[in-house]
């Protein structure tokens, strides 16, 4: 499996974190369905390292369920990728390949986000 990450930064994990999971800037699993700062590039770490994270370009992430080829992917549990079910979700990346379903790894191309603190921009 391959990734073409164009910007990788460094977050300090809050706890334990797993590879090729989403993650926030604050090195924590994003609530399911908000944002996403990037998706771990390494293996995993503990509350406290210094962890990799692909900010850009693109990189493999685990699904947390099955999804189609170019399916628009949002945050589920344990910073997994899902599926984007609805016109209000933050949408974090686009798969590049079909994921049959949970554990699967899968290149997905990032998608900068932001969720805005107080439903305005």
């Amino acid at each position: 499996m391959q990734k073409t990450a164009i910007l990788t930064l460094t977050a300090v994990a809050a706890g334990i974190l797993a590879a090729e999971r989403f993650v926030t800037a604050s090195g924590a699993y994003p609530t399911v369905a908000t944002g996403a700062w990037g998706v771990t590039a390494t293996s995993a770490a503990a509350a406290g390292d210094l962890v990799p994270v692909d900010v850009l370009g693109t990189t493999v992430v685990t699904a947390g369920g099955a999804f189609a080829k170019d399916a628009t992917l949002r945050v589920g549990a344990n910073g997994k990728a899902i599926a984007a079910e609805s016109l209000t979700d933050v949408i974090v990346a686009r798969a590049l390949a079909e994921s049959t379903g949970d554990g699967d790894r899968v290149e997905v191309f990032l998608i900068p986000n932001a969720t805005p603190v107080d439903g305005g921009i």
